[in-house]
């Protein structure tokens, strides 16, 4: 079922981002009078799901869920159709059109994604506003997994800034070491400052690592909620309980516990609790994976988190400003796949782009995403590949500054190289994804 959730919301996410991109193009074309000759969902090789005619258009959904396209009179496009191409120029066509008015074509459907971004960015923030854990609320210091531990970080350490610039949202600091490409972090550490060295070759190791949990929030160990049966509420363990030592240590904390218990696989441990005014020795026994079963509450039972509210006029600007960012950090991004060391293997196609979905339908979560992959699909089109909205862009610039058109022929076999190299990426994309599962 979470498999089923996560593909249903790429799906519908995919769709909006395809139709408003596609309307970018199919209205850009209208205000010129150009002809467009079909308008559709996915694409239809062969036959199409679904379709029907109004006016001098055709509307349709394909059955192979990889995007979208208009179809352009006079415009030499994926469908390769040279036959159109050999016809006298017609005045309803691309081809007859000023180039200023085609490369306002071209640039409509990048125009309305980016559009888009900046409005759900909008709608979100004046209805949900933001919520984020402000660094210096961190009050009990972080938690590294290996690769943290590796690069220099403890567990208990307090981060004071990026290479000495303060990060306020505790969130964005495994962002901004990747982005920034830093140098060194800040922490103090049992009260003394220290300054951490970043290894140059750890962008790359945390690209690769693709998660953020190579630091995260340490907080105390107050039992939540039980796996049914488990061995933690067989031993008498009640939800609420704070959990504060195992056999004779002393250990407040999840992250000490989690660690310390995998030590007495198939052994009985006495795990020390308080519950109320009284401590209480449960005596549990730990099965063969070393989980006893009890799932801690969440950081929100322990940090103030700081919420900006937004009305609809002052959610305008910060719309603006949260897609300008986002638009940075995708650019950002980009250059570390050709600046970092096998950076490339991180990438991933569908499965990759699926997985970041959450598992439970959550619109806040849905819409965010939906706005971020506006933004991407925006820039990935703006690439001068032919085939790419950005290919035509570049030949008509081209053609505005040398005032004269690259000929049929040559765009047509820009055309098929164009989508040679789409395929390419796309199989390797897909593919990184399959030897991914196959790895782990």
């Amino acid at each position: 079922m979470e498999i089923f959730i996560k593909v249903v919301q790429l799906l519908l996410s995919l769709s909006i981002l395809v139709i408003f991109h596609e309307f970018g193009h199919f209205i850009a074309a209208k205000v010129f009078k150009t002809r467009v000759e079909k308008f559709y969902l996915f694409f239809n090789p062969w036959f199409s799901l679904f379709k029907f005619k109004k006016g001098e258009t055709e509307y349709g959904i394909g059955w192979i869920p990889l995007g979208g396209y208009v179809k352009i009179s006079g415009m030499i496009d994926e469908s390769m159709d040279k036959e159109q191409m050999k016809q006298p120029p017609q005045p309803w066509e691309f081809r007859t059109k000023p180039a200023w008015q085609r490369l306002i074509i071209m640039l409509g459907g990048v125009t309305v994604n980016l559009l888009l971004a900046i409005a759900i960015y909008i709608v979100m923030l004046s209805a949900w506003g933001e919520q984020y854990l402000p660094t210096t609320e961190v009050k009990y210091g972080i938690t590294v997994d290996s690769l943290g531990y590796q690069m220099g970080l403890r567990n208990g350490d307090f981060i004071v800034s990026v290479d000495h610039k303060p990060v306020e949202d505790f969130a964005a600091i495994p962002k901004t070491i990747i982005l920034e490409e830093a140098a060194t972090i800040q922490v103090s550490r049992q009260g003394q400052p220290v300054n951490i060295q970043i290894p140059k070759d750890f962008i790359g190791k945390l690209i690769k690592h693709k998660s953020p949990d190579f630091i995260s929030v340490r907080f105390p160990f107050e039992a939540g909620k039980f796996i049914a049966g488990s061995p933690a509420e067989a031993a008498g363990m009640k939800a609420n309980d704070k959990i504060i030592g195992l056999n004779d240590s002393v250990m407040i904390f999840f992250d000490q516990f989690r660690a310390a218990v995998q030590q007495y696989k198939n052994k009985r441990v006495n795990v020390m609790a308080l519950r109320g005014n009284d401590t209480l020795v449960l005596p549990v026994n730990v099965p063969a994976s070393g989980l006893i079963g009890v799932y801690p509450k969440g950081p929100a039972n322990y940090f103030t988190f700081k919420e900006k509210r937004y009305n609809v006029i002052t959610a305008i600007p910060a719309g603006f400003i949260k897609a300008f960012d986002g638009a940075g950090n995708y650019l950002k991004s980009m250059k570390l796949l050709f600046s970092q060391e096998k950076a490339y293997e991180s990438v991933g196609g569908f499965i990759t782009i699926g997985s970041i979905f959450p598992s439970t339908w959550d619109w806040q979560a849905f819409w965010s995403l939906t706005a971020f992959l506006s933004i991407m699909l925006a820039i990935l089109n703006v690439l001068p590949i032919p085939a790419l909205d950005g290919g035509h862009v570049m030949f008509l610039f081209y053609e505005i500054i040398f005032r004269r058109k690259p000929s049929d022929k040559f765009m047509e076999n820009a055309q098929i190289v164009g989508m040679v190299i789409l395929f390419g990426l796309l199989i390797f994309a897909n593919g990184q994804d399959i030897l991914k599962l196959f790895r782990h």
